[in-house]
């Protein structure tokens, strides 16, 4: 006989499936568009080259910026964050452009955004590329980066065709860092990053993350529980359509101009 057996009391994965979370939890970076030997290596059991560039996403063509990261704590598992890129200026629906600076403030505006708002800075300001704040917002985060300091990469224009050396050296320069990412189940089967709030390890603010979520525009595409707390998916216990309330006690001005 041969089995591994476990406490009833235990939940463990059953049916074959991989185990599912929930909640905000701590996230070290493995890898940076990894070929794929490199996703073997990190015990991703890939079949198929990766593509990273020329894809066509309801008929718009993007490249990707695709970053595999691994839990910080136990349970140990790995997942992804996928950003969409393209080199070209970012354009709002009603024609103003995107604008950002050497220290990743980002803003609408006609014409220069240093121009049109006082608090935003003109050091270094240009046009913004699409997918670039998103992006640019992880970057802070993980990178620990005070607000006011610089945050900014050099060679955005070649992030944005496929290139992403540049992200690939600050990740090796911070080994030991990482970001607190909300996760979640699509279908009740894919494991879903939230792609629109990144967290800091430290301060924990939890705040924000149920800030963004109550946003016009921050809805969660996915299930998860509304007490952000890390768990193992329950599909019973999550509502994909509650509301995520902010506490009295939590909320925070958070005006920055980042």
């Amino acid at each position: 006989m041969a089995i591994v057996s476990n406490s009833s009391e235990k939940e463990v994965a059953s049916g074959g499936g991989t185990p599912l979370y929930v909640g905000i939890a701590p996230v070290r970076i493995l890898a940076v568009n990894p070929t794929l030997n490199e996703l073997n290596d990190i015990g991703i059991p890939a079949k198929q080259e990766p593509q990273y560039v020329g894809l066509n996403i309801v008929g718009d063509e993007f490249n990707k910026v695709v970053l595999w990261v691994e839990h910080g704590g136990e349970p140990s598992f790995k997942t992804k964050l996928e950003f969409l890129v393209k080199s070209e200026a970012k354009v709002s629906q009603s024609g103003k452009t995107q604008w950002t600076n050497n220290i990743g403030q980002f803003a609408y505006a006609e014409s220069k955004a240093s121009e049109a708002y006082e608090w935003f800075k003109d050091e270094g300001v240009r046009k913004a590329f699409v997918g670039e704040e998103t992006l640019m917002d992880f970057i802070k985060a993980f990178a620990n980066v005070a607000n006011g300091d610089d945050c900014y990469l050099e060679t955005w224009k070649q992030v944005a065709s496929g290139d992403v050396k540049e992200i690939r050296e600050l990740v090796k320069a911070l080994p030991g860092n990482m970001v607190r990412v909300l996760l979640g189940v699509k279908d009740g089967k894919y494991q879903q990053v939230y792609m629109k709030h990144f967290g800091r390890l430290k301060p924990m603010r939890d705040d924000l993350f149920l800030r963004k979520l109550n946003d016009d525009y921050g809805a969660f595409k996915a299930e998860y529980n509304t007490t952000l707390a890390f768990e193992p998916y329950s599909p019973v216990a999550i509502s994909p359509d509650a509301e995520a309330e902010l506490p009295e006690s939590m909320q925070a001005d958070t005006d920055d101009g980042w």
